[in-house]
């Protein structure tokens, strides 16, 4: 089976391949539809674009510059792990052909390496430091792409969105923070068709898998003697993760999840009594139970957990308040890429569900607030936003794109109001209807990133 994640299957025409792409690509900006010779990552990106209103025409814009630029990098940790991108890519930024580059997690490019002729030519399309390269400001691209999608790709020629950079081809592979699993950026090849072959993208992943393990091991020496916070992941999935900077991240039963979140978000600490209600609510369960459940995640904590009462004594950093924490900045593309799906999903502990129902109405309120298409399109593709009715109503009400496109949307929004029983199209939509059916929640079950 082919590679989805490749540009050309083994013994393709570049050339060929290439016409086929570019008549593709001109169907679907000037028309809306997509052939079936478009790769679905290629044909979802462009689909994201005409919804962001990018311009085919479009180039690259600049944003950062000088010593506004220097002191953001410097202080980006991927900074760290420059030396090791330069040692393994070296030779292809060096050879006359490729460029090395390498973004933020925003799509921003911090660095841009390569022969000067070459960094040249790519100047014309603005492919330098400082300059935004997320799908959203100039289409579909392989650093871009990878980090909308979260994965190693290669974008091929005609693949780009914009016209300008249809000249290239390119394979990138994202990086991730290794206590926090979040996205901080990707790594880049850029060069021409000749990059399409499987070993570029295989070039781009082990290089990415080696600064992300190089980041861990700074991160597991300098925890352990600096004392730093552990790091606990608990969006998305039954079981929370909870990395001490001691070795491999520790995988935690459901109970001790719920528990464990129930004192992060509370870092004043809770009485046995009112920690019994948070976790079981108005159920009769004795005191004993709930002892035995804090003795044996004591058992794996040690000093860490406290008592009278049950508390932390370190707070974790937790993707849950990550989340937050960007919605309070007001930076919604990053709330949005670190949201991996409710908290503890599964959990029917009134305490957790609180903190689940919360975390989810503010970044809905936000993304409707925002009506960036761009978006409401990313949730209404995840698993726990693909039924959210009043989001997909909103992705219609603020579409400007092609005639296909909104025919898709109109259908898909009279389905789900046929679903939700709602038979005027002047009934409002139902306000969560992703929510609290545990049914639904278990309908995907995302997985822990290790």
């Amino acid at each position: 089976m082919h590679n989805p994640w490749l540009a050309l299957e083994t013994g393709a025409d570049a050339a060929e391949r290439t016409g086929q792409v570019r008549r593709a690509h001109e169907e679907f900006v000037t028309e809306g539809a997509i052939g079936a010779q478009v790769r679905n990552v290629v044909a979802e990106s462009w689909q994201r674009c005409a919804g962001a209103s990018v311009e085919p025409e479009s180039v690259a814009s600049i944003d950062l510059a000088d010593a506004d630029l220097a002191a953001y990098r410097s202080a980006h940790p991927l900074s760290r792990v420059m030396p090791l991108f330069r040692e393994l890519l070296g030779t292809v930024a060096d050879d006359g052909a490729h460029l090395l580059s390498v973004c933020d997690e925003n799509g921003r490019m911090l660095w841009v390496e390569g022969h000067s002729q070459v960094q040249r030519h790519a100047e014309r399309m603005n492919f330098v430091p400082g300059a935004r390269w997320s799908e959203r400001y100039i289409g579909t691209n392989a650093p871009g792409t990878a980090l909308a999608v979260d994965h190693a790709v290669q974008i091929f020629t005609a693949e780009h969105y914009c016209r300008p950079v249809q000249a290239w081809t390119c394979a990138a592979a994202p990086v991730h923070d290794p206590r926090t699993h979040r996205l901080i950026g990707a790594i880049d090849i850029t060069g021409g068709d000749h990059l399409a072959a499987p070993q570029s993208l295989a070039l781009v992943q082990a290089t990415a898998r080696a600064a992300e393990a190089f980041l861990a091991a700074q991160a597991a020496v300098g925890g352990a003697s600096a004392g730093g916070a552990p790091v606990l992941n608990a969006l998305g999935c039954d079981e929370a993760l909870l990395d001490t900077g001691g070795g491999a991240p520790l995988r935690l039963g459901r109970r001790h999840s719920e528990i464990m979140v129930l004192l992060a978000a509370h870092p004043e600490g809770l009485t046995g009594e009112r920690l019994a209600l948070e976790l079981y609510g108005e159920r009769s369960v004795t005191p004993v139970t709930l002892r035995a459940e804090l003795s044996r995640l004591r058992g794996l904590l040690g000093p860490l957990l406290d008592s009278r009462p049950y508390r932390l004594r370190t707070l974790p950093h937790t993707d849950h308040d990550a989340v937050g924490e960007a919605l309070a900045e007001g930076d919604l593309p990053t709330a949005l890429s670190a949201y991996r799906g409710p908290l503890l999903p599964l959990s029917e502990a009134p305490g957790v569900m609180r903190l689940r129902r919360r975390l989810e109405d503010r970044l809905r309120r936000a993304l409707l607030a925002s009506r960036d298409p761009v978006l409401l399109e990313e949730w209404v593709r995840t698993p726990w936003g693909e039924d959210d009715l009043e989001m997909w109503e909103a992705l219609l009400a603020g579409r400007q794109s092609g005639q296909a496109r909104t025919a898709a949307l109109n259908g898909r929004v009279r389905e789900l109001r046929r679903a939700y029983g709602l038979d005027s199209a002047q009934e409002p939509a139902p306000r969560r209807p992703y929510g609290e059916d545990r049914g639904a929640h278990a309908t995907y079950r995302q997985r822990s990133r290790p």
